[in-house]
């Protein structure tokens, strides 16, 4: 990767230390009263009113940290930009998705036979039959739409199709995995490329602090990689990787589990990595070794940060950053804080951030 002679990436064109939470959904259901059913998803008028209501909640308890701008606004957002959650495209695939009040959808993995994806039949499917209608219908009402929807990247999908099934293929039948995963790269290019080209981002769904940024982060969700080698990624989703980098950017890949570090120097062979969402346990300072140009985004622990006090949480946050070394290639962010999570814990995050701006 070329060395930057800037503090920061010019394509991304963010201020310094970028920060950003995320509620689960049953905060929300137990603070807000907000029902995470079908209806929030999928029904026009409900997805209008549940965005505004989530601008508003968090205006009340977090206005003076620069969360809730949008309050009184009715906004046709066409995924629910306030959670973290994967389960069109799965169910786009043919998996069945289960809706709960209080949790982001269940996907059932399908336990297919073979990994074998058509990359027509997706948008065939009912499931995508309804996200067109949520689509014209809030475009119709409002003449323009906003936001995007979570997608799930290659691993992802291809074990919510095939299953754990799919880690014996990757030994017994590398080359129809490589294949399948080609596949469902295409089905997630083209469903990417739909919504962004009505709204103008990809990837606030996968991680808010994406919105900071002055071009959209095309963001592959890479959850899976903690379940496989650095061997096995490089030989099935690095080609994927490498391919969207030279195509999409900025490109960043979001690695949610503990064990970034494990990955950086594949990571590093990539052509382009403008931003790596680090997982909670991740080794910053390694990372930045392996890739001292990409945006690092620093994911806090969720649970952990419910049993933290204020100045624990500071006191993290100063650490990370420091690891990172960088203050304009870093942001902070927690994701998914449940109900257990009190505003004092929240506001910590923003404190500390704010004073490490000075």
């Amino acid at each position: 990767m070329t060395a930057s002679h800037t503090p920061g990436n010019g394509l991304l064109g963010n201020a310094m230390l970028p920060v950003e939470i995320v509620l689960h959904p049953s905060w929300w259901h137990a603070h807000a009263g907000i029902s995470f059913d079908e209806d929030f998803f999928y029904h026009p008028a409900k997805r209008v009113e549940s965005e505004r209501r989530m601008e508003a909640v968090l205006y009340e308890r977090f206005g003076r940290h620069g969360l809730g701008a949008d309050r009184e606004r009715n906004l046709p957002i066409i995924g629910a930009v306030h959670n973290a959650a994967g389960y069109l495209l799965s169910e786009m695939l043919g998996c069945e998705v289960r809706y709960r009040a209080d949790a982001p959808p269940d996907v059932l993995p399908a336990n297919r036979e073979q990994l074998e994806v058509d990359s027509e039949a997706p948008f065939r499917s009912a499931a995508f039959k309804r996200f067109e209608r949520l689509r014209d219908a809030l475009k119709a009402r409002h003449g323009y739409l906003l936001g995007d929807i979570g997608w799930a990247g290659v691993l992802n999908l291809g074990l919510d199709v095939r299953g754990q099934e799919l880690f014996l293929d990757m030994v017994d039948a590398p080359e129809r995995v490589g294949a399948a995963f080609r596949s469902i790269a295409a089905v997630i290019e083209r469903f990417v490329a739909c919504v962004e080209s009505e709204t103008g981002s990809s990837s606030i769904s996968v991680n808010r602090n994406v919105r900071h940024f002055r071009r959209p982060v095309r963001l592959h969700s890479e959850c899976s990689n903690t379940m496989i080698s650095a061997d096995d990624y490089e030989r099935f989703v690095l080609p994927v990787d490498a391919a969207w980098s030279m195509r999409h950017r900025p490109f960043g890949i979001h690695h949610c589990g503990k064990d970034p570090h494990r990955f950086a120097a594949s990571y590093a062979k990539l052509p382009h990595l403008d931003f790596l969402d680090v997982g909670w346990g991740g080794d910053v300072k390694r990372i930045r070794e392996h890739l001292p140009d990409t945006f690092l985004n620093i994911r806090l622990d969720p649970v952990g940060i419910t049993r933290q006090t204020p100045d624990e949480i500071r006191e993290t946050i100063f650490r990370l950053v420091g690891q990172s070394a960088n203050p304009w290639l870093t942001g902070v962010c927690c994701i998914n804080m449940d109900n257990t999570a009190s505003d004092a814990q929240v506001t910590a995050i923003f404190d500390a951030v704010a004073e490490l701006r000075q």
